[in-house]
């Protein structure tokens, strides 16, 4: 079972202004997308559970033109306030690397 890392073209975070953080996870190709997105794998519950926000939380959109998947969620501390580790919230899709697809 191959890992999000291993077959997506980009899996990237940033920050959507000083409260939220947004993912994005992208394919290159149409058969592979077709594949993840059959295998329900990526999904509101999913980033809930990896980061711990109430899935209601989650702005989720699939975005098959692109072959592309965007959430955002909101930031547990504002970029650039004490105590933040990642002011720009560009490491924060670590987590999602590892995610098992089962295609």
């Amino acid at each position: 079972m191959p890992k999000l890392k291993d077959i997506a073209r980009a899996c990237k975070s940033k920050n959507a202004g000083p409260f939220e953080i947004t993912f994005d996870i992208m394919f290159d190709d149409l058969d592979i997308f077709n594949k993840v997105r059959a295998s329900g794998a990526i999904t509101p519950q999913l980033i809930a559970g990896l980061y711990g926000v109430p899935v209601t939380q989650v702005q989720f959109t699939e975005y098959p033109p692109a072959l592309a998947y965007k959430a955002t969620i909101p930031r547990r501390i504002p970029s650039g306030a004490i105590g933040d580790t990642d002011i720009y919230g560009a490491q924060q899709h670590a987590p999602l690397l590892d995610i098992d697809i089962n295609i």
